[in-house]
């Protein structure tokens, strides 16, 4: 049947909370316990919490193997207007190992993209660390460039900043 990308509806809650906390899950081995607890609260509360302008999954075969969501800046997203990025932000891109390597986290940064563009922003943004290191070779591989001033610390944890330039960029996704 392939791969299809669509927004997410009410009755794939479940579904999509499943995929993303499997994705997640592998790091909590990485963070010390009192940071892994809240990190997977957080990734709970986000489906219900106001704030993303679009929530996408990708399902493959009427299952649901992916999801992203799309926020119009760091005061949506984070909560932290001082950040200063008013443009589109994506947070909690999700594929669970058993889907990882057949393309859908990148069919969902093009959906991502598609949309930011759609919105006339000139900058797609998201946030990162190093223990997410085949993440961060994804967004490499796609363009996306470090944008330093949006790096912020959680706790001992440098969340680094990046950003796909939509004009120069958007083109080779």
């Amino acid at each position: 049947m392939g791969l299809t990308i669509r927004d997410v509806t009410a009755a794939d809650r479940d579904a999509v909370l499943q995929v993303t906390v499997d994705a997640y899950t592998q790091y909590s081995g990485s963070l010390p316990a009192d940071r892994w607890e809240p990190y997977r609260n957080a990734i709970l509360a986000s489906f219900d919490n106001e704030g993303p302008a679009a929530r996408i999954v990708a399902t493959e075969d009427d299952r649901i193997v992916g999801s992203v969501q799309l926020f119009l800046g760091s005061e949506s997203a984070y909560g932290a207007p001082e950040l200063g990025i008013t443009g589109p932000i994506i947070r909690y891109l999700a594929v669970p190992p058993e889907h990882r390597g057949k393309g859908i986290a990148t069919a969902l940064i093009r959906e991502a993209v598609s949309r930011s563009i759609g919105l006339g922003a000139d900058w797609l943004h998201l946030h990162t660390s190093d223990m997410m290191a085949s993440a961060v070779s994804l967004y490499e591989r796609l363009g996306f460039e470090r944008a330093v001033n949006t790096d912020v610390k959680n706790g001992e944890t440098l969340v680094k900043g990046y950003r796909l330039d939509l004009k120069a960029k958007a083109a080779s996704l």
